[in-house]
C-alpha cells in the first residue's frame, strides 16, 4: 500500500470543508492513517515548500500556510498519490474538473483548498516533515475486501 501526504490548507479549514474532504477520501476507499489539526510553524512551512524558495510567490505561500490552522493527513491505499492528485484536481481551480475538490470549491490558484504530494518521493519527504513514525496508525478497514481484489 502506498502512502501520501495531504494537507487541507487554511482556506479549506476556514471555509468548513474538512468534513467534506475527509468524507471524499474515505468514500474513495483510501485509509487515513494519521490526521492532526495544527498551526504550521514558519520553519516547518519553509522546509515543506523548500523547492519554491527561489520563486516570487514563496513569501506569500509561507504567509498563507502559516496564517490559520491546517489539517495534516497521511492517506494510504493502492496508488494513493495518484488517487489523491486526481481527487484534488488541477492546481489552478480554473483548470480543475467539476467533481474534484478544487473544481468544486476553488476559484483562485492561491486559495486552492488542498495540498497533495506529487510523487511517492515527495510523499515520503513530506510525511517525515509533519509526522513521526509512531503517529502513523496501521489498520485495515473492514470494507477493504469490497475495495480491492
Amino acid at each position: 500500500m502506498e502512502q501520501t501526504y495531504v494537507m487541507i490548507k487554511p482556506d479549506g479549514v476556514q471555509r468548513g470543508l474538512i468534513g467534506e474532504i475527509v468524507s471524499r477520501i474515505e468514500q474513495k476507499g483510501l485509509r487515513i492513517i494519521a490526521m492532526q489539526m495544527r498551526m504550521i510553524a514558519n520553519d516547518v512551512a519553509r522546509k515543506h515548500y523548500a523547492e519554491h524558495v527561489e520563486k516570487g510567490f514563496f513569501k506569500l505561500l509561507i504567509d498563507f500556510i502559516t496564517s490559520s490552522p491546517v489539517v495534516c493527513m497521511v492517506v494510504e491505499g493502492e496508488n494513493a498519490v495518484t488517487a489523491m492528485r486526481t481527487m484534488s484536481g488541477a492546481t489552478n481551480p480554473a483548470d480543475a474538473s467539476v467533481g474534484t475538490i478544487r473544481g468544486d470549491f476553488g476559484l483562485d490558484v492561491g486559495r486552492n483548498i488542498i495540498h497533495t504530494a506529487d510523487s511517492p518521493e515527495s510523499s515520503e519527504r513530506e510525511i517525515a516533515i509533519h509526522f513521526t513514525g509512531e503517529e502513523l496508525i496501521k489498520y485495515t478497514r473492514a470494507e477493504e475486501t469490497w475495495v480491492y481484489e
